[in-house]
């Protein structure tokens, strides 16, 4: 007599057996519901953000955020733009360096949304003549002399408010602070202001080849936080992508098996990301991952069912049993590997950065359609 176990076994397979029948028979109806749950979800895609903030690292209730931007709304916004500016030899208290100092202070207030520019030459110096107090900048826009350096060199070296801070202790390296207040209006605000800060460096560059110069700051990382998902996007997927193809053909040397995995990845990506879209999400450097992520377990689902129905050929000849066998043997454990998966990603959620809630939904999400896809 048949144990219990045995007998809800058997009834199990005999499930999914018929579900895979129902699939084969029914394929190009199963087929064309695919494809258009793919392109309704994967139309979301082009909506897709890109965040530009480094907020987005923290929570709305974050006490440490909410104390900064409370310092922001009293005083002011302290986003900013810095140009580094090293020689190669020498330091920055020679007629050139301070000429070119002095050239790239004045270009800078033309950066858009700037609102105050730091350096060493518009640095308004105070001295006293006499009884008369007098306020100057510390390089003024007539010639450039010897002496001019010489004062330059003596203010720049000894003021509080310039050594340590925008020019270095040897004199080997100065900055000029750009202040950036973004209205926050329109998205391109900030690859406005970042577009022009790297044409004035491309300008000074060429202008002035043997001297670096570099722009750091707020306004540039926000910007990097955009510019990272998009770099990634152009290499680093298609690198994986073209790896996994690479190893697909190695391992399984059949056409139709290379063809359902990368539909079954492709489809399951554009979908997650899709789906992602069409709920206004923004993008930042760790959610960015998601699809990588979503490629490399998809993968895995489809393996083991195609392994399996490879193997199954040897011995039955008739490929839509041997496919009804790997289903058979895989639903279950592809099944528990995709929801397992998916809850531990789905942990994300209790972290306090909202980037990392954002990867686990969008690749819980790809999980599962994942499996959906690979079972279909």
């Amino acid at each position: 007599m048949s144990s219990p176990l045995e007998i809800n076994s058997r009834k199990d397979e005999n499930r999914t057996q018929r579900y895979a029948r129902w699939v084969i028979r029914h394929r190009w109806l199963v087929l064309g519901l695919a494809v258009l749950v793919t392109v309704a979800a994967a139309s979301g895609m082009p909506k897709l953000g890109l965040a530009t903030d480094y907020r987005v690292f923290f929570s709305p209730d974050n006490p440490d955020l909410a104390a900064y931007e409370e310092v922001e709304n009293v005083y002011t916004k302290n986003d900013n733009v810095l140009f580094v500016i090293r020689p190669e030899e020498g330091d920055v208290f020679t007629q050139r360096m301070l000429g070119m100092i002095r050239s790239l202070t004045d270009d800078a207030w033309q950066i858009p949304n700037s609102t105050r520019v730091d350096g060493i030459t518009n640095f308004q110096h105070t001295w006293a003549d006499g009884d008369e107090l007098i306020v100057e900048d510390l390089v003024g826009t007539g010639e450039i002399t010897p002496a001019v350096v010489v004062r330059a060199r003596g203010v720049a070296t000894t003021e509080p408010l310039l050594a340590g801070r925008l020019v270095s202790a040897d004199a080997r390296t100065a900055g000029v602070n750009v202040r950036i207040s973004l209205p926050g209006e329109s998205e391109a605000e900030l690859p406005a202001t970042v577009g022009h800060v790297r044409g004035l460096l491309d300008r000074y560059r060429t202008e002035y080849p043997d001297v670096e110069i570099h722009a750091a700051g707020i306004a540039m990382l926000n910007w990097a936080f955009a510019e990272a998902p998009t770099r990634d996007a152009g290499f680093v997927m298609p690198l994986m992508f073209g790896t996994f193809v690479l190893a697909i053909i190695l391992f399984l040397r059949s056409f139709s098996g290379i063809f359902a995995t990368l539909a079954v990845i492709g489809a399951s990506t554009a979908a997650a990301m899709g789906v992602a879209g069409h709920l206004g999400v923004f993008l930042d450097p760790v959610s960015a991952s998601a699809p990588i992520i979503i490629l490399t377990l998809a993968v895995a689902d489809s393996i083991h069912i195609l392994v399996t129905w490879l193997q199954s050929l040897r011995d039955n000849p008739d490929k839509r049993e041997a496919l009804v066998e790997s289903l058979r043997v895989n639903a279950k454990p592809v099944f528990l590997t995709s929801i397992t998966t998916a809850i531990g990603f789905l942990t994300l959620n209790f972290s306090d950065s909202p980037p990392f809630r954002l990867l686990g939904n969008i690749t819980a999400l790809g999980v599962m359609i994942a499996w959906a896809y690979s079972m279909t």
